[in-house]
């Protein structure tokens, strides 16, 4: 397995069996400054998928935190140097306001914390994939990197019912890694709404 195999590999944000990866990298009669760049490159990776974990949890608290409210359970934090800037929830209901999505919130918080409203070397996590109008919001704001929870069938913007970064005029397109905490996510949604069929 070559770097290019390694980097592919982290790139697809699966983790199975790393360890014995990184052992079957070290091949015989391979030059050792190319193992040990592969190795590298993994622990990179794994290093990313750890902090991407991490914030999910951060966004997981606030969607908690909109269920204690009432509000459909979507949490959201932005994060820039590797620190959390801004966090929000649903709040649509108790707003009586449309755009009261988590993302849209939290965007707004983030832009006031900069003092600007290019976030571009910003990440938004998201427990539910975003909408038209937070996949259009995040364009906007050019947020470097999305990562999100659970897919939305009926209205996720970024390739569950359409794909916001297929259109072609568009100036800019966000890093998407999906399915980060996923049964998490998707189980506090699920455990929501089935308390109010109750």
């Amino acid at each position: 397995m070559d770097t290019l195999i390694c980097v592919l590999f982290i790139t697809s944000n699966k983790c199975y069996n790393h360890f014995a990866i990184a052992m079957n990298i070290c091949e015989p009669g391979q030059d050792r400054n190319v193992a040990a760049l592969s190795i590298m490159f993994m622990c990179g990776g794994l290093l990313v998928m750890d902090r991407d974990i991490e914030f999910m949890k951060e966004a997981l608290k606030e969607a908690e935190l909109a269920s204690l409210e009432d509000e459909v359970p979507i949490g959201c934090v932005i994060v820039k140097d590797d620190q959390i800037i801004a966090r929000s929830h649903n709040q649509r209901d108790k707003s009586h306001n449309p755009l009261g999505h988590a993302e849209t919130l939290a965007i707004k918080k983030a832009s006031e914390v900069i003092n600007d409203w290019q976030l571009v070397d910003c990440s938004l996590y998201v427990t539910i994939e975003p909408c038209i109008m937070c996949s259009g919001a995040i364009i906007q704001s050019r947020i470097k990197r999305v990562v999100y929870g659970a897919p939305d069938i009926k209205g996720g913007a970024f390739g569950s019912s359409i794909n916001i970064l297929e259109a072609s005029n568009i100036n800019h397109r966000p890093e998407v890694v999906k399915g980060v905490l996923e049964k998490e996510c998707a189980d506090i949604i699920k455990n929501y709404f089935k308390s109010k069929r109750k």
